[in-house]
């Protein structure tokens, strides 16, 4: 088998049938600086689930593929002033991290004909205010404002494991916060976690998507 994306698809979808014990699990490949060319061959196997991190980059890419019928996620921090934008083109929204980033996009007029987007709340697993997502203790709020949101769907929680600590007890945690969303709205079942090198772990512990950049698409290119 040649060392190609597509044959790094096959490898890993050979591991994760091995170790997801049944349950239904997207993997979403992340190809942030990857060229689109890699993405079309990507979706030649039939793969329709793919993760950016930067809003051009994403929004170029969801246009140049637009006849493909992929799903776009979008996973990097999303910035009020863009975020309209990025719904636009993004499908689901793994980063939903405030109380303003709602309202922001909510905002427009009320005759908008958008659709309505997935979304995730992003928690914020350290104790560091500067990382991305939400401190545990206003997690039922902003989960509650999403669920109550128009244009956008409850799915369930997003997290990224500290680099300074094991992944699977971050993920444990991760587990528990989700518990409590599902209290808010028991249909929002996702948990969006784990990476190339931590995704067993996420697994252990509940992740329904995975977000897989190098163990699929290689190293990034010079410059990414």
């Amino acid at each position: 088998m040649t060392d190609s994306p597509a044959a790094r698809l096959t490898a890993f979808l050979e591991d994760l049938e091995q170790a997801r014990q049944a349950r239904d699990v997207t993997v979403v490949v992340v190809t942030k600086f990857h060229p689109v060319e890699l993405v079309r061959e990507l979706a030649s196997t039939g793969h329709r689930d793919f993760g950016e991190n930067r809003h051009p980059e994403a929004r170029d890419k969801a246009t140049a593929l637009a006849d493909l019928d992929l799903t776009w996620h979008f996973l990097g921090q999303l910035q009020r002033k863009k975020a309209r934008q990025v719904a636009r083109y993004a499908d689901v929204l793994h980063s939903i991290d405030s109380l303003e980033l709602v309202e922001a996009l909510e905002g427009g007029e009320p005759e908008d004909d958008r659709p309505v987007r997935d979304a995730l709340v992003q928690v914020n697993l350290t104790d560091d205010p500067a990382r991305g997502g939400v401190a545990a203790a206003g997690l039922e709020a902003l989960a509650e404002r999403v669920a109550a949101a128009e244009h956008l769907r409850l799915r369930g929680v997003m997290a990224v494991a500290p680099l300074d600590e094991e992944p699977g007890a971050a993920f444990e945690r991760l587990a528990a916060y989700a518990e409590r969303v599902r209290g808010i709205d028991p249909t929002a079942e996702w948990i969006s976690a784990g990476m190339s090198g931590d995704w067993r772990e996420a697994l252990q512990h509940g992740a329904t998507h995975l977000r897989i950049g190098t163990a699929i698409t290689g190293n990034r290119p010079r410059g990414g």
